[in-house]
């Protein structure tokens, strides 16, 4: 590997060339801090405040042909790396970080994220892929080891990605349908404390509730409310309560009734143990409709906020999506919840 090499070069000569060090400036009474740090390409306009700090002469790498300043490399890493919805921070000392440009499901290719951080000198970390983020958030940041890499190396990573490694999707904007069960809340024993829970979490995903129907524990009524909301251009239809394995607990039969195909009953996430995911031929096409434990009503983090995101971002959650969130899938019903940054289901 060519190294850069280091020397003094006088301050009106090193225009283009690389600090080896911070240049720090001292205002007495006021601040002490580095005005220029270790790595900065030193501009024409740098040389009168040069000057004004003491420094006539500079130590400075001066890179060998096939190497790049490190923050070169960064955004050369960024251009093949970042997918939709990202925006970039200007490089600080050789790194840069991405942010969420909108709200939506975070991605990330683990897999190349993974070869890409094995090349060596290289460096890329995110936070939890499939996740819901909101706009601004830091979800990735990006650098490079050395002060100058080889170009050899940045090429391999070009070659490597590609596919964008890390990107947001946004959620669609969908119509739900939401269809209540229980004789209690039916005949009116109880108010119903599920409908203003969701019309709340699915508001904040951009979505809107198309209705609420309530129905009681028959088979056939609950399925005859979940067809109304097919045939009405619903996106998506949850059905909340009778999840349990009590005798009059139907939910799940009715969903089978309503012509759904079931994809997966029972999740190893707790709260969330008794969700149902099923898909059913509708007006706006195929239509998750999901089964709701009581659990949604109570928890700010449930299998809802796990998995609602990744369907609205039009992904595929199959079965063995699932059953791949048992490592991760117990919250530890922290007295203040932190969700989303947390572990629970990362």
């Amino acid at each position: 590997m060519s190294k850069p090499l280091m020397k003094t070069i006088s301050v009106h000569e090193a225009v283009g060339t690389i600090l080896c060090h911070d240049i720090t400036r001292i205002v007495p009474g006021e601040e002490k801090g580095p005005v220029f740090r270790k790595g900065h390409v030193v501009r024409e306009e740098d040389i009168d405040t040069l000057l004004k700090v003491g420094k006539e002469h500079l130590y400075v790498f001066e890179p060998n042909q096939g190497l790049v300043h490190e923050n070169e490399a960064a955004e050369r890493i960024v251009a093949v790396a970042a997918g939709r919805n990202l925006e970039k921070t200007a490089p600080k000392e050789g790194r840069i970080d991405l942010k969420a440009a909108c709200d939506g499901l975070l991605r990330v290719d683990v897999a190349t994220l993974t070869a890409v951080n094995s090349l060596g000198e290289i460096t890329f970390a995110t936070i939890h892929g499939l996740q819901f983020v909101k706009k601004g958030r830091s979800v990735a940041g990006t650098r490079v080891v050395p002060l100058v890499i080889e170009d050899e190396k940045l090429q391999q990573m070009e070659a490597l990605v590609k596919a964008p490694l890390i990107e947001v999707l946004p959620l669609k904007a969908a119509k739900v349908g939401v269809v209540t069960t229980g004789s209690e809340v039916y005949e009116g024993r109880i108010q119903d404390g599920f409908g203003p829970v969701l019309r709340k979490k699915f508001a904040e995903l951009g979505c809107t509730v198309l209705g609420q129907t309530i129905t009681n524990d028959t088979e056939a009524m609950t399925a005859e409310a979940i067809q109304d909301f097919l045939k009405q251009g619903a996106d998506m239809v949850t059905v909340t309560g009778g999840m349990s394995v009590d005798p009059d607990d139907r939910t799940p039969s009715a969903i089978r009734a309503a012509g759904a195909e079931i994809v997966s009953y029972g999740a190893p996430v707790y709260p969330g143990a008794m969700f149902l995911l099923s898909y059913a031929q509708g007006a706006a096409g195929r239509v998750p409709v999901l089964g709701l434990p009581g659990c949604v009503m109570y928890h700010k983090a449930s299998i809802f906020d796990v998995i609602v995101p990744r369907l609205l971002a039009g992904l595929e959650v199959t079965a063995q999506d699932i059953v791949a969130l048992g490592h991760g899938g117990f919250c530890s019903q922290c007295t203040e919840c932190q969700y989303p940054v947390c572990p629970f289901c990362k």
